[in-house]
């Protein structure tokens, strides 16, 4: 009798965030509650005052009861702020409705739903199909040449401005044009997505995280850039030839993608018009135009204006809208008004899924309290507990340790900014104890924090852009985790470096 071979199923991201709330609420069972101070900081950056609050690293006390016993604050299994405290099973909805339109989770939630339905209008037009097809015809055996250009720029992007959420985008049209060049949608996520992220930790003036973790730190802004500028070379090589090498992998076998199933739709589509030549008319071109001016208009927004989520989604309605009415006044693919509705309503349900995960990965987050470090919560504690171990090590051993801390509290905190606030009002007085300079502590942070935004199930900017790659989290996560160990291995080399030339 012939027994079918039994094959492990990758964990669905819905169900590894369930199970991740329930180790995060057994959590609330045994760590005590703990709080800090706060208080207000100064530091200039480009000739102006800038000013933040973050936390006073002496002032970590436990939350006790009339005895002196530290309290801990056991996660109820059904609850809501006004009805017992935030419950397990409320995280759902919890997560979807916590913070505010500039940030995770209602800002992200709105900002991928605004852009799915905005590329869902695109995408009916067929200006994008067409454009793929006559750019392949065109570069016909040097489309291998596109990922490491592409990848530089979108590296450049992150180090520059801090280009994260914007990558989310344009994953959705280079995902497919991959797909359609015989490679897979791991290769678009990672000339998009990874490529900023990469940028981001290797940043010598990135506005949004290195400016604030140096001010915080009390070292000069924006200093160290000559380090910082070799890191970017060395790092985005590192990368630029892992994706390259996967990517040659898969062009021969496109089967040991673990995005084969899921890009199947992608494939069937091309294949289709694979006989046929592009049918590049006027209108397409003109959309084309439409999406490359508001990508101008993006990344002349947030560098000139400050732009931020709720501005680039409205660029990207606008984007979605003129495309729309250019299709219907060419008659492209038979628009009509109502085709415009429609699309839109679409594009926005196709990513449903991803702005979902968004608010379940925010739900661990307020099952362990919140970020609020002058209120009582299971992750100060945690804080303060990583923190005060990283002590009595020789200098190397401790720079690594801050690495290695910012890495996997990045776990919990995926803000840039936030993580700063939080974790560098200790990390830059512990590195004076243990003869680690504060510019290398801020490098520590800069790395772990980035690098791990690739991988953790609580980014929303990473979960945002599979969404719109259709691809789940763990099979990312299959083929990440080897990237992550390269990108790993050398910023624990670069943390030892940095010790041992004093940077």
């Amino acid at each position: 009798m012939e027994t079918k071979k039994r094959t492990i199923q990758m964990p669905h991201t819905y169900v590894i965030i369930f199970f991740v709330i329930l180790f995060a609420a057994v959590l609330t069972l045994f760590v005590p509650l703990g709080q800090y101070e706060t208080k207000e900081i100064t530091y200039m950056q480009n000739g102006e005052e800038k000013s933040r609050t973050v936390l006073d690293p002496e002032s970590f006390q436990y939350v006790t009861d009339e005895n002196g016993r530290k309290m801990t604050h056991t996660a109820p299994l059904f609850g809501t702020e006004d009805f017992g405290g935030q419950g397990i099973l409320n995280y759902v909805f919890e997560g979807l409705t916590a913070g505010d339109k500039w940030g995770s989770a209602v800002g992200i939630v709105a900002f991928i739903l605004v852009i799915g339905g905005a590329f869902g209008i695109v995408l009916k037009t067929g200006a994008v199909d067409q454009g793929i097809l006559a750019m392949i015809e065109r570069t016909k055996g040097t489309e291998k040449y596109l990922i490491p250009v592409l990848f530089a720029l979108f590296s450049l992007g992150g180090a520059v401005f801090g280009m994260g959420e914007e990558a989310i985008p344009f994953a959705m049209i280079l995902v497919p044009m991959f797909i359609a060049m015989g490679y897979d949608a791991v290769v678009g996520v990672c000339v998009t997505y990874c490529a900023t992220q990469i940028g981001f930790g290797a940043s010598w003036m990135n506005p949004f995280s290195l400016a604030i973790a140096q001010g915080i730190a009390e070292v000069p802004v924006l200093s160290g850039a000559g380090f910082r500028i070799v890191l970017w070379f060395v790092f985005t090589g590192i990368g630029m030839a892992f994706t390259m090498f996967y990517a040659a992998k898969i062009k021969k076998d496109p089967r040991a993608s673990v995005a084969y199933d899921s890009d199947a739709r992608y494939r069937e589509e091309f294949q289709e018009n694979d006989e046929r030549k592009a049918d590049f008319r006027l209108g397409h071109k003109l959309i084309l135009l439409v999406i490359l001016a508001t990508m101008i208009w993006t990344v002349w927004g947030v560098v000139a204006k400050g732009f931020y989520i709720p501005e680039i989604a409205s660029q990207f309605f606008v984007m979605g809208l003129v495309s729309g009415i250019i299709a219907v006044i060419f008659k492209l693919n038979d628009m009509r008004v109502n085709d415009i509705a429609s699309s839109f309503q679409s594009g926005a349900a196709d990513l449903v899924g991803a702005a979902l995960v968004v608010g379940m990965a925010q739900g661990i987050i307020i099952i362990l309290g919140g970020t609020d470090a002058s209120s009582p919560t299971v992750l100060n504690t945690i804080l303060h507990g990583i923190s005060s171990g990283m002590q009595n090590f020789p200098a190397v051993i401790s720079a690594w340790l801050m690495y290695v801390f910012q890495t996997v509290f990045n776990f919990f905190v995926v803000s840039g900014s936030g993580q700063a606030a939080l974790t560098m009002p200790i990390m830059a007085p512990l590195s004076d104890l243990v003869g680690v300079s504060r510019q290398t502590s801020v490098l520590a942070f800069q790395l772990g924090d980035a690098f791990s935004n690739l991988i953790v199930p609580t980014s929303g900017c990473l979960l945002g852009t599979l969404g719109v790659a259709k691809l789940e989290w763990g099979k990312w996560a299959k083929f990440q985790i080897k990237m992550q160990g390269v990108l790993f291995a050398g910023a624990s080399l670069v943390m030892v470096i940095a010790v041992l030339i004093g940077f």
